[in-house]
């Protein structure tokens, strides 16, 4: 057995499961027993302990016919070995909150546009980053989506910002920005238009889509306010059906641009809407007063990371 300790040699050569079964013999008594406990051979284990020893330079244990007892080098050894996995603990916790820590569950609650526009691509992008995080998705009108986060029903919320909403009680950061446009079908007497006002869209068979959103809800008003009477030829509850009737010719719409996929721009035209409400502001409210989760500060940190 070498006789100089050699602190280089030990590192290079000792393996963290060999100084833990060292500590687990120390416990038992027994190598028979802290192998078992351990789930390796006896005979592997005996030759760990062999191997650490020649390594150390002296005698862990001594063998007596009961099994074994630490020496007062293993005494030492064992003393710092519990500190040295404590730390290891203490590291386990900690680095958690960044690896497998981050886990459990966030509540989300956003509109069915902002989803389909932009949620769908940042929870799939959060889930590869952070997989043993679940993601409770609610969705909501906009009126609704401030209020599940005003009573605190879910931790992150996504909507459009309008002076009508009240959100005192939400802390609100910026998120996107997009613009409404007028979507009409190729050739209709708008589509070559630079730009076009409400009134003139409520004249050629305006489409409804679900009269809870914010958007139905801008029109409404702006309707009243030109004094003209909003009656829409069709009412539906999805963009997607709005978009078949206008691809069709029969009505126009109102979306947001960054809606509108290319294939469908086979088939329909755009034309900005010249109305103050139609750049739309969306922003991600938290409960204010609230403590986020590591999980959910996560996730508000990627959704607020890019350019507003």
């Amino acid at each position: 057995m070498a006789g100089t300790f050699n602190t280089v040699h030990l590192i290079r050569q000792v393996d963290l499961f060999s100084l833990k079964l060292f500590l687990t013999v120390v416990e038992e008594g027994q190598v028979g027993r802290a192998a078992a406990r351990e789930n390796i051979a006896a005979s592997a284990a005996t030759k760990r302990i062999q191997d650490l020893e020649e390594i150390v330079g002296v005698q862990l244990f001594e063998r007596n016919p009961r099994g074994v007892v630490p020496t007062a080098a293993g005494v030492v050894l064992a003393r710092h070995l519990a500190q040295v996995f404590g730390t290891f603990e203490d590291i386990r916790r900690d680095i958690s909150e960044f690896s497998e820590g981050v886990r459990g569950t966030i509540r989300v609650c956003s509109t069915g546009g902002i989803i389909s526009q932009y949620l769908a691509g940042e929870i799939a992008e959060f889930a590869r980053t952070f997989p043993l995080v679940d993601i409770e998705l609610r969705e909501g009108a906009n009126p609704e989506v401030v209020r599940t986060i005003s009573a605190g029903e879910v931790d992150v919320a996504v909507f459009v910002n309008t002076t009508e909403l009240s959100a005192d009680e939400v802390d609100c950061a910026a998120y996107r920005t997009d613009r409404l446009v007028a979507v009409v079908c190729r050739g209709h007497p708008l589509a070559e238009r630079q730009h076009v006002q409400l009134t003139e869209l409520l004249a050629h068979n305006l489409i409804s889509i679900a009269p809870a959103t914010s958007l139905m809800a801008h029109v409404r008003q702006a309707a009243a306010l030109a004094g003209v009477e909003f009656k829409p030829k069709y009412t539906v509850n999805s963009i997607y059906a709005a978009m078949g009737l206008v691809r069709v010719n029969q009505g126009v719409t109102i979306q947001p641009d960054s809606m509108i996929s290319r294939q469908e721009m086979e088939w329909v035209s755009t034309v900005p809407l010249d109305e103050p409400w139609a750049q739309r502001h969306l922003v991600l409210g938290t409960r204010h007063g609230r403590s986020l989760t590591v999980a959910a500060r996560n996730f508000v940190a990627q959704l607020t990371s890019r350019p507003a």
